[in-house]
């Protein structure tokens, strides 16, 4: 890994950063103090094409010095581009870089389940096992993979899920579900003079009322 100062106008934010698919996120904490002092903690990036670097972790920091440097250039339009510190990861390795920026997002803030399964399959098809994902992020095997069981949801489920509309003894139950059982439990849900089965209403609507086994629940 190589340290250098990179002018902010050849960075961006890296697909592989956990917030690269998220909203605006919230910089009231830390503007100001970049505002003051400039960007203080190492961007941590990988080279791109043109000479270009895709941020892994470090894309709030990026996005407060890119507001600073609009404020600069409007008072003065001659101002040189910032240049913000940077840690460059060796070429070649997405899963050390997809590891980055969940560390860093997940020490600060947790994210959602679906964040999380979105981040581990990327892991998994750069080669990590549950067991090495487990290890990375301190987190039981068995957690590991339950979060991956979430793969076996319609996407529309995970996306409920998300927002909060469907809660977590639910969303396990349905990851045991086929994909027509989802169907039509999202019918249900849709339809307002239904009684849309959740909890261990579930359970029992999809099993009839057999014990769920764990080993199952983890399937990915």
């Amino acid at each position: 890994m190589k340290l250098d100062f990179i002018s902010i106008d050849k960075l961006f934010v890296d697909k592989t950063n956990m917030r690269a698919r998220r909203k605006r996120a919230d910089l009231s904490d830390i503007l100001p103090s970049i505002r003051r002092r400039g960007v203080l903690q190492t961007l941590l990036v990988r080279r791109s094409e043109a000479d270009r670097f895709g941020i892994v972790a470090g894309a709030r920091r990026f996005a407060c010095a890119s507001i600073v440097c609009e404020e600069q250039q409007a008072a003065e339009p001659a101002a040189e581009a910032m240049l913000l510190p940077c840690a460059i990861l060796d070429d070649g390795d997405n899963a050390a870089a997809v590891e980055a920026s969940m560390l860093e997002n997940m020490a600060r803030l947790a994210p959602d389940e679906v964040s999380q399964w979105e981040s581990f399959v990327r892991l998994v098809r750069e080669g990590r096992s549950p067991q090495e994902i487990g290890l990375t992020f301190g987190l039981p095997d068995l957690t590991v993979r339950r979060v991956l069981a979430l793969g076996n949801l319609l996407p529309r489920i995970r996306d409920l899920y998300r927002r909060e509309q469907i809660d977590g003894t639910s969303i396990r139950h349905l990851t045991l579900a086929t994909k027509s059982q989802q169907q039509a439990w999202l019918a249900l849900h849709d339809d307002p003079e239904a009684r849309c089965p959740i909890g261990h209403r579930l359970k029992s609507w999809l099993l009839g009322g057999n014990e769920v086994k764990v080993e199952f629940a983890c399937s990915t």
